[in-house]
């Protein structure tokens, strides 16, 4: 029989409390999930940390595996003089032709893999996981419902991890911004041997808007910007022009001499904010020109070229 070192696979001291354990074994459960990990091997080492886990994680399997004495990983040993006696449950053990993890679930009954309700598993909490949710502006502005149609892995009667179709719905709240990441306790992967659901956790993103477009800088998240068209003889002479808002239009007064590129602050025309209030909408002016002229405004260009004494360029 060759010795497993379950510490090291789960990289904690042999010392490392019950915490420690289970919070090692959660890191690396997400790590090599089959449905999720990239790794190479990453099946092999799912089924060797949940082994690992399945004994660290019984007090008195554990209090048996320290028990054997301490050995490199791979070297052959057989347990010290005594031990079934001591740790069996009414079994006898043929060591010579078992596998190290089988040695476990012969002595104490069972399986090392993942097994619902009875025998000797001990409570595991269900797997978080975490999805990607594309909501529009609108949404984030007024709060929605969303039914999300997700496949969550979770352990089969056999103790293999199964990909099962299940329908949630949540509510987005008014002020959800990007990158914000919403939980929903209890939706994530289901619990064993009587341990609680895992948390599902949705990391939100903005769809493009034709229109607006969401603040990048911290701090700005909840502010909008847009652009402005403005014709010539508008930020020339100063206008009054409706703009949209996701609360409904609103009219701005544009200066005489504006240019382009500069902004105008709507203060409160932004994203709702999570506590209360909301952020700002800033109009970007962009100065257009018409890309066809009728005679009469060619001969009115041309008069205002030879009339005019603005020099756009300094250079």
């Amino acid at each position: 029989m060759q010795y497993k070192d379950y510490y090291k696979i789960l990289g904690v001291k042999r010392d490392a409390s019950e915490d420690e354990i289970k919070k090692a074994y959660r890191k690396l459960a997400r790590k090599y999930h089959p449905d999720v990990s990239k790794e190479k091997n990453a099946e092999e080492k799912f089924k060797e940390v949940n082994e690992a886990n399945e004994v660290l994680g019984d007090k008195e399997k554990r209090a048996a595996y320290d028990n054997l004495g301490s050995y490199q990983p791979g070297q052959d040993f057989r347990p010290p003089p005594g031990w079934e006696q001591r740790f069996s449950q009414g079994g006898h053990a043929d060591f010579g032709n078992m596998d190290f993890g089988d040695l476990f679930s012969q002595m104490f009954g069972g399986g090392h893999g993942p097994r619902r309700g009875g025998g000797h598993g001990f409570a595991q909490a269900g797997q978080d996981f975490e999805v990607a949710l594309e909501i529009t502006l609108e949404e984030a502005y007024e709060g929605a419902e969303k039914t999300l149609q997700l496949e969550v892995p979770e352990p089969s009667p056999q103790g293999f991890m199964v990909r099962v179709p299940r329908t949630i719905k949540v509510r987005i709240p008014k002020g959800a911004s990007e990158g914000q990441r919403l939980r929903l306790s209890g939706k994530g992967g289901a619990g064993q041997h009587g341990g609680g659901a895992g948390d599902l956790y949705l990391r939100i993103s903005f769809l493009p808007h034709p229109l607006f477009k969401p603040g990048l800088k911290p701090g700005e998240g909840q502010d909008l910007t847009m652009d402005v068209p403005l014709a010539p003889w508008e930020a020339a002479l100063g206008a009054s022009v409706d703009i949209p808002t996701l609360a409904g239009k609103v009219r701005l007064k544009v200066k005489p001499g504006s240019r382009s590129g500069q902004k105008m602050r709507l203060a409160g025309k932004g994203l709702p904010k999570a506590g209360e209030g909301h952020g700002d909408l800033y109009a970007v002016f962009q100065i257009v020109t018409p890309e066809t002229l009728s005679e009469k405004e060619r001969a009115l260009f041309e008069e205002l070229q030879q009339v005019s004494e603005f020099k756009p360029r300094n250079f």
